[in-house]
């Protein structure tokens, strides 16, 4: 069964965001990927400034898959950001992040977060665990 849909992805390492893009297509999902390097690019994205300018409103997607540590502007004061303004604070933003301490997790889930997933260093674990965050937000999990 294939899928289409806009997925976000906010990910500064080019390897892990090249293996969660193999992941995600891999099982037929396919999507419409944004891949932004950093957190000020993904803010830009969503709220239509500097070389985004011009879209007519906030942006959509699916799910957002957003790193935690982020050059320019980190991870939660993304999400902090997207889930404070009324046209993105519904979009459904899962934490992919390197960091399982509690203070990360718990300030993640404080700001709004859906989902908060530590990425595992092996690269199969790693592999399975964004085949299922792929299955669950971009096929099962309903969002309009």
């Amino acid at each position: 069964m294939t899928h289409e849909y806009e997925i976000v992805m906010v990910e500064d390492n080019p390897n892990d965001a090249e293996l969660m893009i193999r992941s995600l297509n891999k099982h037929q999902v396919v999507n419409r990927l944004i891949v932004l390097e950093d957190g000020e690019q993904a803010l830009n994205y969503f709220f239509c400034r500097g070389k985004y300018s011009g879209c007519e409103s906030a942006r959509s997607p699916k799910v957002v898959f957003l790193d935690f540590k982020l050059p320019k502007v980190d991870g939660l004061e993304v999400l902090r950001q997207l889930k404070s303004n009324e046209q993105t604070k519904k979009i459904p933003i899962v934490i992919v992040s390197s960091s399982s301490q509690d203070t990360d997790i718990e300030a993640a889930y404080n700001l709004g977060a859906n989902s908060y997933v530590v990425k595992p260093v092996e690269f199969a674990q790693f592999r399975e665990r964004i085949n299922q965050l792929g299955f669950y937000w971009l096929v099962i999990n309903e969002y309009r």
